[in-house]
């Protein structure tokens, strides 16, 4: 969340960034939050005042027992009785605004960096790049879910029997070359210098709200109620974030750089329809993620680093793909600034996003008390990152789509010494 000292001392840039977001009613939720900000801090002068008042006393109280002076020591005794009903009342007072406040704060989505662009959708991101050659693959090219039944890789039908739709099952070459991905982005990741973990994949509510999925997407998450409640994850980005909640860091410690696969949850799968067909979205998909811990000053070329890094996935996959920057009606609410890869479906001629790499800055830092010391020994928030290094329904999709022939579908070069096996016929 944004820190009330930024948004009082910017206000203006505050709006500004709100209004790229096409965020509703930002004028009167920013005054919310200042107003209730210095009622809070008038609240707080006035229990502090209060508190030295009945410390001084019950200081005096002391002296005046051992001086023999117990007529004068009871009647300051009344009045620090006084004075603590008042600090209870303003404890209580003082309790409410900081939960208010909190409250309006979980409700403002992070500033847009400078770049961004206003936009209300997904029509108005910007294509900033674009690679790859799309193959001629002629008018009998089937999209993907027609290639996995007549290959028997993907059953949509058997995974809805045992679960509902969209959780596919994956069989035979289909659930090897899955599996082969996964082998073969955490290799890249690490070889790279990211440190694999396997993380949980449910999380506490403190966790969904550190990273921002909570209250902003609690309608997509599945919940565990019974466990207080638990949370099955929407991204490892949320456990791998969370291991460094209120943590104070050396600056010598950053950065942290993290990689992890898991399988991720999200209960809305959106509209119907062909865009939504087969591997295009479902509530439960294997992706590889990509996290970075920052010092502030380094945390763009940390972005364009793990860009550069995705790219070189993309080039070794051999799949034309492009990259958008986010407009701000598109942006996710953590985000300051995201790029979106896309790959390109030959089959279904559409872009299908397979990641976004994100820039959170200090807006998850600061809820999830995650610090480091600086030269000067302050404390100071850090920034942090993510991206999806890759998603794999989207990737298998286009591999599947792009790679098809007449007599089968070809594995991409990289990837057959993590397959076993060089065509899917």
């Amino acid at each position: 969340m944004l820190q009330v000292q930024f948004i009082r001392e910017n206000k203006q840039i505050v709006l500004e960034g709100l209004a790229k977001r096409n965020f509703a009613d930002a004028a009167s939720t920013i005054e919310k939050v200042l107003t209730t900000d210095e009622q809070r801090r008038a609240t707080q002068v006035s229990l502090d005042a209060v508190l030295a008042e009945s410390n001084k006393l019950s200081k005096e109280i002391g002296m005046l027992f051992k001086s023999g002076e117990a007529q004068k020591a009871t009647l300051l005794k009344e009045k620090t009785g006084q004075l603590k009903e008042q600090s209870k009342e303003l404890t209580e007072k003082l309790n409410l605004l900081s939960t208010e406040l909190e409250s309006a704060l979980y409700q403002i989505p992070n500033i847009p960096h400078s770049t961004v662009v206003q936009g209300k959708n997904e029509e108005d991101n910007e294509e900033i790049f674009k690679e790859g050659t799309v193959p001629d693959l002629g008018e009998n090219a089937l999209p993907h879910w027609e290639l996995a039944k007549k290959y028997d890789i993907i059953d949509f039908e058997l995974g809805a029997k045992v679960s509902g739709a969209g959780f596919p099952i994956y069989k035979g070459k289909g659930a090897r070359l899955q599996r082969a991905l996964i082998a073969y982005f955490l290799d890249k990741n690490t070889a790279a210098g990211y440190t694999e973990v396997q993380v949980p994949h449910l999380v506490n509510e403190a966790s969904g709200y550190g990273t921002g999925q909570l209250p902003d997407k609690e309608g997509q998450m599945y919940t565990i109620p019974e466990e207080n409640p638990l949370y099955l994850i929407p991204t490892s980005e949320v456990p791998m974030v969370n291991m460094h909640r209120g943590d104070l860091l050396k600056e010598s410690d950053l950065p942290k750089a993290y990689t992890g696969y898991t399988p991720c949850f999200r209960r809305e799968a959106g509209s119907y329809g062909a865009h939504v067909r087969g591997l295009n979205r479902l509530h439960q998909f294997d992706k590889v993620e990509l996290v970075r811990v920052e010092h502030p000053d380094n945390s763009y070329q940390a972005l364009n680093d793990m860009v550069e890094h995705i790219k070189n996935i993309l080039r070794e996959l051999k799949l034309p793909y492009r990259i958008l920057r986010l407009c701000g009606g598109d942006t996710g609410f953590t985000a300051a600034l995201t790029f979106d890869f896309e790959v390109y479906s030959t089959a279904q001629g559409r872009w299908l996003e397979i990641s976004s790499a994100s820039n959170v800055e200090a807006f998850q830092a600061n809820r999830l008390k995650l610090r480091f010391k600086n030269k000067e020994g302050k404390s100071q928030l850090v920034h942090t990152l993510n991206a999806s290094s890759l998603a794999l329904p989207r990737v298998l999709a286009g591999i599947l789509e792009n790679y098809q022939t007449a007599t089968g579908i070809e594995i991409p070069e990289v990837l057959v010494p993590y397959c076993g096996f060089d065509k899917i016929d």
